[in-house]
């Protein structure tokens, strides 16, 4: 992350990169593409900003055309859009809610009649709301926040696998909350730890099939969620208890769900890659 004494905060959830400062890094400008996602055709969910649009771009540097599903950032999803077009490739927008199982089913539908298949799900939207209390997460924070991390991606997970075949895959967003706990955000590492067991328990029902199902587990990352739930002091120290002492760029995380949705990672599934700035965790 750019130097910056007080990184801005945002009042409301899941947080607009186009208002961030300082911006986050998508892509390295010294990113090299080698065509390994030639003629695919991937659907990310929480594509318009932060891990999703790096994901997405990353992609489309690699040839696959996109979808990007993301609840209400018009201003995000467009400017992904153009950014994945940039790259020579197609993004189709589907804006809605992936708590939501018709929606989801829909999603996958538009995802078909606009590109004729599609071969890679990028499960990543998530909320998160902190809470040092946990007699104050109540019924409503709790259900919501499984709905949109678990439950969503249960939905997608089942629609695209009517559409997989042999070598297509699905890449899920856990996170390093799942593996050291988070005494402050109780609801949203059980998600994750939720999300790694989903990961690695669909990875080994759908092997036999050449369906692969693998995930990433972010550290501290510098995304639109962060200043979107956290407060100031939390905001500008962001990422420093790490042993890189810095939180880590959207760029620096795209590369590896490109491994994981190519060739290059054909003898690997039900596993979590960490990309957390070297917190040593198990699994």
């Amino acid at each position: 992350m750019k130097t910056q004494k007080t990184p801005a905060k945002q009042n409301k959830q899941p947080g607009i990169e186009a208002k961030m400062d300082p911006q986050p890094e998508v892509i390295k400008e010294n990113y090299k593409a080698a065509g390994k996602l030639e003629n695919k055709v991937a659907l990310i969910t929480g594509g318009d900003s932060g891990i999703g649009r790096a994901v997405a771009v990353h992609f489309a540097a690699e040839g696959a055309d996109v979808a990007i599903v993301y609840l209400n950032e018009d201003i995000d999803a467009k400017a992904t859009q153009k950014m994945v077009e940039a790259a020579g490739k197609s993004c189709l927008l589907i804006k809605g809610d992936v708590k939501k199982p018709v929606f989801c089913k829909n999603a996958v539908d538009a995802v078909i009649k606009k590109f004729g298949k599609i071969n890679i799900l990028v499960n990543n939207a998530a909320i998160q709301v902190p809470q040092k209390d946990p007699n104050k997460i109540d019924h409503k924070q709790l259900d919501e926040t499984f709905r949109v991390n678990i439950y969503g991606y249960f939905y997608f997970a089942n629609e695209v696998l009517e559409h997989f075949g042999a070598g297509d895959t699905i890449i899920n967003t856990t996170s390093v909350t799942a593996y050291r706990s988070s005494p402050h955000l109780i609801d949203y590492s059980s998600t994750k730890g939720a999300i790694t067991s989903f990961t690695r328990s669909l990875a080994t029902n759908l092997a036999k099939s050449g369906i692969r199902v693998n995930a990433v587990a972010p550290g501290p990352v510098w995304t639109p969620l962060i200043v979107s739930t956290f407060n100031k002091e939390k905001i500008k120290s962001f990422g420093s208890e790490t042993a890189m002492e810095r939180a880590g760029q959207p760029s620096e995380l795209g590369p590896a769900y490109v491994f994981l949705a190519s060739d290059d990672a054909s003898y690997i599934t039900g596993q979590v890659i960490h990309v957390n700035g070297g917190e040593v965790v198990n699994g």
